[in-house]
């Protein structure tokens, strides 16, 4: 069994932070203060914190696409996966880059789409009809 794990990022409104990790993806809240608030982002603890978020960049090759790095996320079961890429598309979500599929019929066959939080913090989720493939080589 995994353990959760722990991830603090800085975001510049916690109001639209609650909006989009709350209502739009779901996530239920946590503790909070006035000035941070976490989620169960899936089963893992998301804190975060008013400030500035941190630099990124489209440094990261990946296929066809060049990524936003850092960038954080998390891997879904596919059914789970589509189902939040519907509701994101419903939303017209501003892709970076939309639900698509990444080494179709290769070991480690995977879905994703990446897209910013309201504060420009980078997010991918990764969706696999496999998740024992997910360290597939």
């Amino acid at each position: 069994m995994l353990t959760p794990f722990h991830l603090a990022i800085n975001v510049t409104d916690l109001d639209a932070a609650r909006a989009f990790y709350g209502d739009l993806l779901g996530c239920a809240e946590g503790r909070s203060t006035n000035s941070w608030v976490d989620f169960n982002f899936f089963g893992h603890q998301l804190s975060l914190h008013l400030g500035q978020p941190f630099e990124t960049a489209r440094t990261g090759k990946v296929g066809a696409h060049m990524v936003a790095m850092p960038h954080f996320g998390v891997v879904l079961g596919f059914d789970d996966w589509r189902a939040l890429a519907d509701r994101l598309e419903a939303h017209g979500t501003a892709w970076i880059i939309p639900p698509t599929v990444r080494f179709e019929g290769k070991p480690g066959e995977q879905w994703t789409m990446f897209f910013h939080d309201p504060s420009g913090n980078p997010i991918e989720f990764k969706g696999f009809r496999d998740l024992a493939q997910v360290f597939a080589g």
